[in-house]
């Protein structure tokens, strides 16, 4: 039996559609207090405790997810995929503790993008199909890249990305809009050989 694999071009959300970074900062500078210095970025690792604890009441509010500013490069390439034909996705990885997250991202696409964009919340990105990932984040483009010598990653340019290098990947910031379009584009048109169809026996 020959099944059909279609175009898809799957969608991160923080630091790709939505600017998690500012919506994060804005909020923890607003709870800090007089004596305490502005935050002007995210602490990566081994934030103090104080701060984590923070970080985690603001990110349990549906609320705050669903007014994440919009990411303009993340959004250049989401129309820049519709263009082309894909069938867009969003793909988003859902933590563990905080359950109200999941359902805040997805009305962060409903207001943002529709309601009917297809998304899928999982603990593991590289289990789900795509021809082409954009995402901001190497840990997950590597676990995705594993299983997809033929996959295309666009990765969204930011500065914890700076360093990423991956001859799949192309990291995308703003100023090299014709190399990612001539990638999708060639991604897109991959014949049948190259996965379009598969054969189940």
């Amino acid at each position: 039996m020959k099944i059909r694999i279609v175009n898809v071009a799957l969608f991160d959300l923080d630091g790709t559609l939505c600017d998690y970074d500012k919506g994060l900062l804005d909020s923890l500078n607003a709870l800090r207090s007089p004596h305490e210095p502005v935050l002007t970025s995210i602490p990566r690792k081994r934030e103090p405790l104080w701060l984590k604890v923070r970080m985690d009441l603001v990110r349990a509010n549906a609320d705050w997810w669903v007014k994440l500013p919009k990411f303009k490069l993340g959004h250049d390439i989401w129309e820049l995929a519709g263009l082309i034909g894909y069938q867009r996705m969003i793909l988003s990885q859902g933590p563990r503790k905080n359950p109200l997250s999941w359902s805040g991202k997805k009305m962060w696409v409903d207001v943002n993008l529709g309601p009917d964009i297809d998304v899928t919340i999982t603990r593991d990105k590289s289990l789900v199909y795509g021809k082409v990932l954009v995402d901001d984040y190497p840990p997950y483009i590597e676990a995705w890249l594993e299983w997809r010598p033929r996959g295309l990653v666009i990765m969204p340019a930011s500065d914890s990305n700076a360093d990423f290098i991956h001859p799949q990947v192309i990291r995308y910031d703003g100023t090299n809009f014709d190399e990612v379009k001539r990638a999708m584009e060639k991604a897109f048109r991959r014949s049948d050989d190259d996965g379009r169809t598969q054969n189940i026996q």
